[in-house]
């Protein structure tokens, strides 16, 4: 099953993993191993940086080479320098190159996260509280699998 899922040569990566070091075990490593096993190229810290990397730049490069986007949204996440700097960057190509992002609440309520990042709240995310992170990890591979970037862009200039 460990087939690549979109074209290598535009892509490094399929989806970059953001989250915070506190909800690493809990979330974004089983999360990472789940997609990894769907055949998703994963950009994930554990995979990626080793010692002496500049982390800045690996952090940039790894969002500027990944199709997509998976935040883990929880109140360490927004409490960290590092995450913020990545939803920065993520939020600049959702906005535009049209990236798409997954959201995964993870201990964090819409309230809580209106009050951080009032536009992430309208964008359908899944949370811990409901789903494990096997579903999570199906869904978001279901998703990247039916998503076609050239019927997208057919479908936004036939106006």
């Amino acid at each position: 099953m460990a087939r690549h899922i979109l074209s290598k040569d535009k892509y490094e990566y399929d989806v970059f993993l953001s989250h915070a070091s506190e909800d690493k075990d809990e979330v974004a490593r089983p999360l990472a191993i789940a997609l990894q096993k769907h055949g998703l190229r994963v950009w994930y810290d554990e995979f990626e940086l080793r010692i002496g990397d500049n982390l800045v730049a690996k952090l940039n490069a790894g969002i500027s080479t990944s199709r997509f986007g998976i935040l883990v949204l929880s109140k360490a996440f927004f409490a960290k320098q590092w995450t913020i700097h990545e939803l920065n960057m993520l939020e600049n190509l959702w906005v535009s190159e049209d990236r798409i992002l997954f959201p995964v609440w993870h201990k964090i309520t819409v309230e809580e996260l209106s009050s951080y990042r009032a536009w992430l709240a309208i964008i359908i995310g899944l949370s811990t509280d409901t789903y494990e992170i096997k579903e999570i990890a199906d869904e978001i591979c279901e998703v990247i699998i039916k998503y076609d970037p050239q019927d997208l862009a057919t479908k936004g200039h036939e106006d």
